[in-house]
């Protein structure tokens, strides 16, 4: 389902990144095909400024000659001379008509102008070809004999084309290297911009650890309504909790007295002899109970902030609670914690979890409880041993499990395992249990304060 959803919804990177980079080639093809024309019209203006060049040249020379139009001298480059070379001139007047020898046995069609007018079109040249034409209209003057005349010198495309095609081969590995700086710029802008959503997701799991309450305030402008957003459903979260658990402590006080009630019925008809029925309605109100401290567990816990204690300190707290018991002031207390050792969880939960297991270790031990807490990176691990009879291996798997019938549980664990192991489940923790030789060993496993 996950690999679905992400193929359906592409992370912001990627979304970025390809915008930039369809806005990137987009923008490069642009410039391609724009560069390539103003080349060309650069080249093409080169070209009619050479035409208008031989054009001069021609009028310079031109004369009458026996009424005839002649030539003094024919420009000197010598493609004019060759056939078909691609550069003609023509000149026409009243019918009559000069042109270059590379024209061979073909004329210029030129439309006609208005005197005096220059003018750059294309045209079409022997054999199909198309011409880059420069031409001019003049009236002569006595050294023509106040003939009009029209001069038109051509230059074939090819050359203009063949030009602009290798500059657009020439353009291809610059324009390349400059998609791929910019490809290597997006991407950097995209790591720069989108750096602030790495230090949200940090904010987030601290809260999550309980290493932090709030986002705060370190955030851009944009992001920070959705971090005000957080902090006011971390505080509409937070007071939800208070109130559950205020109303699971109303609920415990409520229950106290018709169990207690029910308690001095027993004591009654123990009296008046009816001690089947006395046992029977003990055992339901143990069983009662039992339940509802196990679901007030559960309701105390869930969705609890987590929080941060320190091992050491909250098991000599809770030792020192139960050396006040008639059974745990006679008995040996072996503790082994270090005093930095911080646990990620509430400091209530780790109190209850470890009241629960030492209240049940104190119970079936013969002479001591073992206490020895250690961690590192990935976990912190506080191992409980008594010297007590343990629990029967057939019961060690059921111990533990969600809806397991709390009366079958017997031996050196009872009911209090079960309400620590959920306390501890709710922490991301587990709880694992062993007989040892002699007793039973509790390993508690939580996650380490960050």
């Amino acid at each position: 389902m996950s690999a679905a959803k992400a193929a359906v919804n592409p992370s912001l990177r990627l979304r970025l990144a390809v915008a930039g980079t369809a806005a990137l080639l987009v923008a490069l093809v642009v410039s391609f095909f724009g560069l390539s024309l103003l080349f060309e019209r650069h080249v093409e203006r080169r070209a009619a400024a050479e035409l208008t060049l031989h054009l001069d040249q021609l009028i310079a020379a031109l004369g009458i000659r026996e009424r005839r139009l002649t030539l003094a001298r024919e420009p000197a480059d010598p493609r004019f001379a060759r056939p078909l070379s691609g550069l003609y001139w023509q000149i026409e007047s009243e019918g009559e008509t000069l042109r270059s020898r590379s024209l061979w046995d073909t004329e210029l069609v030129v439309p006609p102008l208005e005197p005096g007018a220059p003018a750059s079109r294309s045209i079409d040249g022997p054999g199909g070809t198309s011409l880059l034409v420069i031409e001019r209209e003049i009236v002569g003057g006595k050294r023509l004999g106040n003939r009009p005349v029209l001069l038109a010198v051509a230059i074939i495309r090819t050359d203009i084309e063949a030009a602009t095609a290798e500059f657009r081969r020439d353009m291809l590995p610059y324009l390349a290297l400059l998609a791929s700086l910019f490809v290597a710029a997006t991407v950097f802008q995209i790591t720069i911009g989108l750096r602030p959503l790495g230090a949200l997701r940090v904010k987030i799991a601290e809260i999550r650890r309980g290493t932090a309450q709030h986002m705060g305030g370190d955030f851009p402008a944009e992001i920070l309504p959705l971090t005000r957003e957080l902090d006011a459903l971390v505080s509409s979260r937070e007071a939800q909790i208070k109130r559950a658990r205020a109303h699971a402590a109303d609920f415990a006080h409520g229950l106290k007295t018709p169990l207690q009630a029910l308690a001095g019925d027993v004591g009654r008809l123990r009296q008046r002899g009816e001690i089947e029925l006395a046992d029977d309605i003990q055992a339901l109100t143990a069983l009662m109970r039992r339940h509802v401290d196990r679901q007030l567990a559960r309701a105390r816990m869930a969705g609890q902030p987590v929080g941060r204690s320190n091992v050491a300190a909250t098991i000599r707290r809770v030792v020192g609670v139960l050396e006040r018991t008639p059974k745990g002031g006679v008995i040996d207390w072996r503790i082994d914690a270090p005093e930095n050792l911080a646990a990620r969880i509430d400091p209530e939960d780790l109190t209850e979890i470890l009241g629960n297991i030492l209240e049940n270790a104190v119970r079936y031990a013969q002479t001591g409880v073992a206490i020895e807490a250690s961690g590192d990176g990935a976990a912190i691990r506080i191992v409980i041993r008594d010297d007590g009879p343990g629990i029967p291996e057939a019961m060690i798997g059921h111990v533990l499990q969600r809806g397991g019938r709390l009366d079958e549980t017997s031996g050196g664990a009872g009911l209090g395992l079960a309400i620590a192991h959920d306390i501890a489940a709710g922490a991301g923790g587990a709880i694992a249990l062993a007989n040892g030789d002699p007793g039973l060993a509790v390993t508690i496993r939580l996650s380490p304060a960050g």
